[in-house]
């Protein structure tokens, strides 16, 4: 461990997907990740924000079951066995235990998949995203997988509700960024070398649409999706680096797959 965070990127189902899913009026169709990025504190241990795409879905027929009919297809999947966060992490020298939080950004299928891993670890989730991805409303929960946290009902999560300095030492805030879903959460590092960055997850799918203040088709709500773009705008004005989950320039630009941040 160093005596600050650091932090790298891995793509947990890469994606070759309509651009018009991600981006509304957008067309032709587009290679995407699914970044999870992975954290080591020096005193909290080995810290996830995402769990990626559940590794059912690298086979199409177990996908079929997991997801359901089409949705593989739909969503351009390409990932492979080892692409799943647990072979990452384990390909990266941890064991699955040495998980100790998992901050969701949010629990679409795409952020979510990978839960099952870790039932020893604490999960780190906004009240209400918990509480919506049980009961969606209809069309938004097109991007929700029931399977994906059926099975959780006894792990620690820690429900959140707002903003918050996860452990009161400045070195993991988290921001409400709702609109894409009800609790939405974008996660603020403080390095020691790079200073602050911002992970904004799937508060845009893509900086274009961000820059555009653009919202995609299975927001929650678009209204409040400008007032978090406005917040990632404040951070950036403020000279803070700012990743988007599924760009693939910010997953390009980021140190990835074992090489750190920090």
């Amino acid at each position: 461990m160093t005596k600050g965070v650091r932090v790298t990127a891995v793509d947990c189902g890469p994606l070759n997907v309509e651009k018009g899913i991600l981006m509304t009026g957008a067309t032709g169709k587009i290679d995407v990740p699914s970044s999870v990025y992975i954290l080591e504190h020096p005193k909290q241990g080995v810290i996830l924000y995402d769990t990626g795409i559940n590794f059912n879905v690298a086979d199409p027929e177990a996908a079929a079951k997991y997801w359901g009919p089409g949705m593989r297809e739909a969503f351009g999947v390409k990932m492979t066995r080892e692409d799943a966060i647990d072979r990452q992490l384990i390909n990266l020298g941890y064991k699955l235990d040495d998980v100790k939080y998992v901050i969701q950004s949010h629990l679409h299928l795409d952020h979510a998949g990978g839960m099952c891993h870790f039932p020893n670890a604490t999960f780190v989730v906004q009240k209400n995203e918990l509480r919506y991805a049980w009961w969606p409303d209809a069309w938004p929960g097109l991007v929700y997988c029931f399977n994906d946290y059926k099975d959780t009902r006894g792990f620690n999560f820690l429900q959140v509700n707002g903003d918050v300095d996860l452990f009161h030492d400045g070195t993991i805030k988290l921001i409400s960024t709702p609109g894409h879903t009800p609790g939405h959460q974008a996660m603020i590092v403080r390095l020691e070398n790079r200073g602050p960055v911002c992970f904004a997850a799937d508060t845009a799918h893509l900086k274009e649409a961000y820059q555009n203040m653009a919202p995609m088709p299975y927001d929650w709500n678009t209204e409040i999706l400008s007032d978090s773009y406005t917040r990632i705008r404040v951070l950036e004005n403020a000279g803070v680096p700012v990743y988007f989950s599924h760009d693939p320039k910010d997953f390009a630009e980021f140190p990835s797959n074992g090489e750190w941040a920090d």
